[in-house]
């Protein structure tokens, strides 16, 4: 989102200092985190699901994640922002309580990437936009012939990709929906109690919500774990630090930057490059018919994440709050 200078001030910005004295303008600098923060994201459901193939444990996989990137996070804020770890307690509340819905949606994704193929899975995600649209109309948001229209073709898509012949996992895509309508209830609740509030201090206390629901069904399944090779301790790092720390912080500094708008529609972009990791390293392949669905689901979220950025009255990071 661009600031508009004061009057009297300098008409170009500052220029970033980029590792090895580069220097860089911020628009170039917010593109380049942006990007980085995409690319980052793509790489989780293909990297969950070569583990799960490997025989590890779904919820385990989970647990150790989002540990390594809930402390990641706390250090960093007990570095950089100390105040950002002490938020009014009603909005704590709140952030931690949408985080324990998110871990059990989490949960769900994971066990769903047990049934479905990634490429697959990662699609159903991006039927979000959708979801949060609907949402919102029950708290006012105008339901136009339009949204009748996104929601149509979403569903045609939905139907398209698990298959005319019903040849995919119900059970699975039910579990993966199930998950969506959890991660896009997060968006609503803190767009609608939270938007005041600081993105980073917020997705905290939300991933810290995550930890204690993935770590009570954890513990409720006997604390399951299967011995990984080193390869698979090193997806899960990257799954923890890659995926979900740093891709974070890159994705939040370059909304300051881009603004969400420019932001957001890199969405699509994110959904494609995890296809094609799942097509190049999992080996996965694609009917027609499911790269017809998911192409439809993807013009849906498109232009449904056009409609949100219309709403300004929201926080610009709202749409970013990720499982």
């Amino acid at each position: 989102m661009k600031t508009q200078p004061a009057a009297g001030a300098a008409a170009s910005p500052a220029p970033i200092i980029a590792p090895f004295g580069l220097k860089l303008s911020p628009m170039t600098f917010g593109w380049i985190l942006a990007i980085s923060a995409i690319f980052c994201f793509s790489l989780a459901t293909p990297i969950a699901r070569g583990l799960i193939l490997e025989g590890a444990a779904p919820v385990g996989i989970i647990a150790v994640r989002m540990f390594i990137a809930t402390v990641l996070h706390w250090a960093t804020l007990t570095v950089t922002s100390p105040l950002l770890l002490r938020p009014k307690l009603r909005d704590m509340a709140i952030a931690i309580g949408t985080g324990l819905l998110n871990g059990l949606g989490m949960i769900l994704y994971f066990w769903a990437l047990v049934r479905l193929d990634a490429s697959i899975t990662v699609m159903l995600i991006s039927i979000s936009p959708i979801l949060v649209l609907s949402m919102l109309a029950l708290r006012g948001e105008p339901l136009t012939r339009r949204h009748v229209v996104r929601v149509g073709l979403a569903l045609i898509g939905v139907y398209l990709l698990i298959g005319p012949g019903g040849n995919v996992d119900l059970i699975g895509v039910a579990m993966a929906l199930l998950a969506v309508a959890m991660f896009s209830s997060q968006l609503v609740v803190v767009q609608w109690y939270l938007k005041d509030n600081d993105a980073r201090s917020i997705t905290f206390y939300t991933n810290l919500g995550m930890l204690i629901t993935v770590a009570i069904g954890w513990s409720l399944q006997g604390l399951p774990w299967t011995p990984v090779s080193a390869g698979g301790w090193v997806a899960i790092v990257a799954l923890a630090v890659l995926s979900t720390f740093l891709a974070r912080w890159a994705m939040y500094t370059a909304v300051s930057y881009i603004g969400s708008g420019q932001m957001s529609m890199l969405n699509p972009v994110e959904i494609l490059l995890a296809v094609i990791w799942s097509i190049l390293f999992l080996h996965e392949h694609l009917a027609l018919t499911t790269w017809l669905g998911g192409g439809l689901i993807l013009f849906s979220a498109l232009l449904a994440i056009k409609r949100i950025n219309l709403a300004r009255q929201r926080p610009r990071w709202r749409a970013w709050i990720r499982w």
